[in-house]
């Protein structure tokens, strides 16, 4: 009963959100994302969210993680124009680059600031982070087995690493990305004209008032029933090329497919799909925040925190201050540093915090590029440190 309760909840709090966020100028002021983060978060404080590893609860959690962002993302980026996004290509690959480079010499810093304080494997242990904040979970998990980490200690790590990141995406989405802006004054290229007339963006984005007015509905179910249809797509691919469903090529499949789609100004007008896919992000961000657990504050381990977070501070100060020579915009910036930190999925509820739906493709794409590098970097560095630990 609990498991269905919690499960319903998942689903019916972001209608209800979406509701608020309709009518009331305190629900727009504070935005959906970050009161989905705040509903999720609320009961898991009190561990009413939690569950066992392997239980019903946790598998079901798992499944609407998984299922949620890839219907989300071809729905949010079926009426870009992405003849316009070629422009940024510069700002992003400048983007990714300075988040690489400020990943690697924030872990290599801290390895040797840390590597007496006590931290077990260290080296293997920085290797891994090289791979989860330039992929994500995939890499970490990678990188774990192939360097036969101890699962006491991937655990932790993981535990300690969701304590750091967790504040980063709440403070963007909570209205953070105004003071990056602020920071990072420019202009995305890809913003300097106007995007096709059927994509609304003229009137900003999350307008959900006629999304349930019967001809826009049925269109918009248009818009799901084909991003359904890439999601089996991307997760039958995946078992044809590895045998299983591996995030980086359902992703890579989805959003490749998503793409040429938008190409077809029947797609490309197809109305509310931004907002159709929102609310699945909303979904998502309910579940994420409700997995959320304090007591791993309290858990020991702080020498792992204590360097997880210099790592995050330190890789977040040098990006930043590469973006503003190269003159990188604060929202481009903002989705660079989460798909980096946090990994592609993270992406789409950055994106409707900020209300910029033009740099989603940005930061996918960096994302995902980080996805393909961060094990290889993971395993170079594993060897490097070790080296030279002895």
């Amino acid at each position: 009963m609990k498991v269905a309760l919690i499960t319903a909840g998942y689903f019916i709090f972001p209608i209800i959100i979406i509701m608020l966020f309709s009518r009331y100028k305190w629900a727009k002021a504070a935005g959906t994302v970050i009161l989905a983060y705040a509903v999720g978060i609320i009961p898991a404080l009190f561990g009413l969210t939690h569950f066992e590893e392997g239980s019903t609860g946790l598998s079901i959690q798992k499944m609407i993680m998984n299922i949620t962002v890839p219907i989300a993302i071809p729905l949010m980026l079926f009426n870009c124009n992405f003849k316009l996004w070629t422009k940024s290509l510069p700002k992003t690959a400048a983007a990714l680059a300075g988040g690489i480079i400020a990943v690697l010499t924030a872990i290599v810093s801290g390895f040797f600031i840390f590597r007496h304080a006590g931290i077990s494997d260290i080296a293997n242990v920085s290797a891994m982070m090289t791979g989860i904040y330039t992929g994500g979970t995939m890499n970490f998990n990678a990188l774990g087995a192939a360097l036969h980490v101890d699962s006491t200690t991937i655990a932790t790590v993981l535990a300690f690493e969701m304590v750091v990141t967790f504040p980063v995406i709440m403070f963007i989405v909570g209205g953070g990305y105004k003071l990056f802006r602020k920071l990072l004054p420019y202009s995305d290229e890809s913003t300097s004209e106007q995007t096709d007339a059927g994509s609304d963006l003229d009137h900003g984005i999350e307008q959900y008032g006629a999304l349930l007015k019967g001809r826009v509905f049925l269109r918009s179910l248009i818009g799901l029933a084909i991003s359904i249809g890439f999601l089996a797509i991307g997760a039958g691919l995946s078992l044809l090329i590895t045998g299983g469903l591996n995030e980086l090529v359902i992703i890579l499949t989805i959003t490749t497919l998503s793409i040429i789609a938008s190409f077809s100004k029947k797609i490309r007008e197809i109305p509310k799909t931004f907002e159709l896919g929102m609310f699945f992000i909303l979904v998502f961000s309910v579940v994420v925040a409700s997995q959320f657990d304090i007591q791993t504050l309290n858990s020991g381990a702080l020498a792992i925190g204590g360097f997880l977070l210099f790592i995050v501070v330190v890789a977040t100060l040098l990006h930043l201050l590469f973006c503003r020579i190269f003159k990188v915009s604060g929202d481009l910036f903002c989705v660079a540093l989460v798909a980096l930190l946090c990994s592609p999925p993270f992406v789409p509820p950055v994106v409707g915090a900020m209300g910029n739906k033009k740099v989603l493709i940005s930061g996918i794409v960096i994302g995902l590029i980080g996805y393909a590098i961060g094990t290889y970097i993971g395993v170079a560095l594993a060897y490097a440190l070790t080296a030279v630990a002895g």
